[in-house]
């Protein structure tokens, strides 16, 4: 009898819906010390203790691996982690994770991971299976929210390294002299003066109005201006439109300074923000809407162009607009984790909601190592990237969902053919 046969038998024969809620009832409801709930705790762990015992008998050498699908995921989660199984034929051995709007959502968890997630991410850890944080944050602030939820130990256990802003560092703790790798000092000090000089003017030079709107994030390397109101909101996607036309400028001002180029200041300025405007749509609209579209920008000297094609500006709707550097991004710090944490042949799940993210999954695409997954709300570069490979799409706040279709997908490879 193959996998999809005795998957079939398994759905098809037991309470699995009936078995699966004493099982998140376990395990997310510890015993306390109320005599009532801790008799109630008893009964379903009997309950679940006797279900799965009656899985074992009925598949005699693969019983516990089978006990564990039933209990865990959902018929459909079981098939899915099957198709993904049969189209691979890998196991999944590194988490790569985005956290805001990914793990989290300000709209649908209050801004905190929902304590299911955190329950299979801890899981899948204790399993076997790393996981990489790799979003745009400060390293501070990704390291008290993953101590928060993940708890000290496994923060500090040399299995989970953090990328932070969007790919300039990495931090795995208990590594020796690979613990923090500051990425962006590998870049010469070409790049890395302007991006001092960005810094530096970004809030002194900007108008009065994104001034008092808006704030730098205290980043190591990347400038970041992020509204003061709150992400996603009206307000906030009025002054991050007006500050993606006052950055562009700067970025553009900044660099004639250094280049020292004959390029008129005005004429620099419409280069700038019809380069960056062919580059992403989302910026070009954005233009587009506020008048300030150039109509016959010319062409780039090649000087400018050169230092521009190494330059990444990237907005993002109502949240954030951020200068990096293209040599440095999240493939580039996920890479560099991964080879912290000793995966020399990777096959990773990249969860993701954004542009930088989609980088990741296109890389893990064109290399053939991994599958990506995201939520409905992610960007729409992103949702078709899915829809295109796994259509591993999940409600907003529900990614436990994909982290059990992985787990499920790492048992059935626990099966001999």
């Amino acid at each position: 009898m193959d996998r999809h046969e005795q998957l079939y038998r398994l759905y098809e024969e037991f309470d699995t819906d009936r078995l699966r809620a004493y099982q998140e009832f376990v395990d997310l409801f510890p015993p306390v010390d109320s005599p009532v709930t801790l008799e109630h705790w008893e009964n379903a762990q009997d309950e679940l203790d006797a279900g799965k015992a009656e899985i074992r008998a009925a598949f005699p050498g693969t019983g516990d691996v089978f006990a564990e699908i039933a209990t865990r995921a959902t018929r459909e989660q079981a098939f899915t982690a099957l198709d993904l199984y049969n189209k691979y034929d890998r196991a999944v051995n590194a988490l790569v994770l985005d956290v805001d709007e990914t793990l989290r959502s300000a709209g649908t968890t209050d801004n905190e991971i929902p304590r299911e997630t955190l329950f299979e991410l801890t899981e899948l850890v204790e399993s076997g299976v790393p996981i990489v944080v790799s979003t745009g944050q400060t390293l501070e602030n990704v390291k008290g929210f993953m101590i928060q939820g993940l708890g000290n130990e496994l923060v500090h256990s040399g299995r989970l390294s953090i990328v932070y802003e969007a790919g300039t560092g990495v931090f795995t703790a208990d590594q020796g002299s690979q613990t923090k790798m500051l990425l962006y000092e590998e870049l010469d000090d070409e790049i890395r003066s302007l991006f001092t000089d960005i810094r530096s003017r970004a809030l002194s030079d900007a108008p009065d109005e994104i001034r008092r709107a808006c704030h730098l994030q205290g980043n190591e390397f990347n400038v970041t201006m992020k509204p003061n109101a709150q992400t996603g909101s009206d307000r906030a996607r009025a002054v991050i439109d007006e500050t993606l036309v006052y950055m562009l400028d700067l970025l553009a001002d900044c660099l004639g300074e250094q280049l020292d180029t004959d390029t008129d200041p005005d004429s620099r300025r419409e280069l700038i923000r019809a380069y960056y405007a062919d580059s992403d749509p989302e910026i070009r609209e954005v233009l587009e809407d506020a008048g300030e579209l150039p109509t016959a920008a010319g062409s780039l000297p090649d000087e400018l162009a050169d230092f521009l094609d190494r330059i990444d500006l990237i907005y993002y709707e109502a949240d954030a607009v951020e200068i990096g550097s293209l040599e440095l991004n999240k493939v580039t710090g996920v890479r560099a984790a991964l080879d912290v944490l000793g995966i020399d042949d990777p096959f990773c799940l990249v969860m993701g909601d954004s542009k930088t993210d989609l980088r990741l999954m296109e890389w893990v695409e064109t290399d053939n190592c991994g599958i990506a997954a995201a939520p409905a709300h992610a960007s729409q570069g992103v949702l078709d990237h899915v829809a295109g490979t796994d259509e591993l799409v999940y409600d907003p706040g529900e990614a436990a969902e994909i982290l059990v279709t992985v787990a499920t997908i790492n048992r059935l490879a626990t099966l001999s053919d």
